[in-house]
């Protein structure tokens, strides 16, 4: 099994130490690969920097001349209340949004059979023209609209289960039927968006659908949305290949969420993704790193979708479930409806 996996030693240069987006969470990852000898397994490539015309496929030339302004001028700005820009930050999110189109590639073109992409700053908040939500390029929406327009893939598949709602990767194709993006995240919970009546747009109709779940579910609860969901939906749209937004904040120790999910439980979703791919396309899956912000989280989590990638059966999962986490669960209601739900709306019982 070839997995190729891109990231950069640039990314750490986009960075505000207090900032819960920080260049710590990279420094995390790479130093649990490196302690698991798993870069010496993966096939590793440093990426290209996107190019202006992989990146006018989803933004606006006017959004990325304010980005290239923000660099020349030299020094932090912050769009919104929560989104920084260094003057490293476009040149390392170009990186970014280059590793995702790069690793896209690679496997598509049969040069891997799947691949990892670790690379910061995030991507699935980004809007055509405005960075939010810590993201500043789109770096799962470049790697589809490349996909769709130089490899010619017509069905793809992009599952998000990052606890934040993709907004930005709906908004982007919310009109295609070619992509069935499917996001579960927590509700309510920043940015506000992923309603289950959010199903897409004119020819799109149908091709977002979204899993909003109340705060506190863990594992159990998201072995179901997937056994229930994701693969019956993924099943009947075919994928030609898959794209996963992998955001690690639904953790129980993440500090910007409250759902439960256990490192074990993140196991579970990534092998069933890596199953989907085998049933539906070849195996042709890419993952790729989006939130996360436990430093305790974010480097034994991509280790076991590496592990899982590579075929192998090791899972490290080093973190007790706290006591307040059973007692939690214990008092949420059964998914069950929720679930029963969304089949009913996406016509999934049919």
């Amino acid at each position: 099994m070839t997995t190729v996996y891109l990231t950069h030693p640039r990314h750490v240069a986009h960075d505000m130490p207090d900032h819960p987006e920080h260049a710590g969470r990279l420094i995390q990852i790479e130093a649990a690969l490196a302690e698991a000898g798993l870069h010496d397994r993966l096939y590793c490539q440093l990426p290209l920097p996107a190019s202006e015309e992989d990146l006018l496929r989803v933004h606006t030339s006017e959004y990325l001349a304010l980005l290239s302004d923000v660099a020349h001028r030299g020094r932090h700005v912050l769009f919104g209340a929560d989104t920084y820009v260094t003057p490293e930050s476009y040149h390392v999110a170009r990186l970014a949004a280059g590793a995702a189109i790069q690793a896209a590639e690679a496997v598509a073109a049969g040069k891997a059979d799947n691949g990892l992409v670790a690379v910061r700053p995030p991507g699935h908040h980004a809007l055509p023209g405005k960075a939010m939500g810590f993201c500043l390029l789109a770096n799962v929406a470049l790697a589809a609209r490349h996909l769709q327009e130089k490899q010619q893939v017509q069905r793809l598949l992009i599952v998000d289960y990052d606890v934040h709602h993709g907004n930005g990767t709906q908004d982007i194709f919310y009109d295609d039927p070619g992509v069935l993006f499917i996001s579960t995240h927590q509700s309510p919970l920043y940015p506000g968006t992923g309603r289950l009546e959010e199903i897409g747009l004119g020819l799109g109709e149908g091709t977002t659908l979204n899993v909003p779940l109340r705060p506190g579910y863990g594992d159990a609860a998201y072995a179901r949305v997937f056994d229930e969901i994701v693969w019956p939906a993924a099943r009947r749209f075919r994928p030609e290949m898959i794209l996963v937004s992998a955001g690690f904040d639904a953790h129980w120790d993440d500090p910007l969420a409250s759902m439960t999910l256990t490192l074990t439980g993140f196991d579970h979703l990534t092998r069933a993704l890596i199953g989907m791919a085998e049933e539906l396309c070849g195996g042709r899956i890419v993952f790729l790193l989006e939130g996360g912000y436990s430093l305790n989280v974010a480097g034994p989590a991509v280790c076991n979708v590496a592990h899982a990638l590579l075929g192998e059966v090791t899972v490290h999962d080093p973190l007790a479930l706290p006591d307040r986490v059973p007692e939690m669960l214990a008092r949420l209601p059964d998914i069950g409806p929720l679930i029963h739900q969304i089949r009913a709306l996406h016509g999934l019982d049919a």
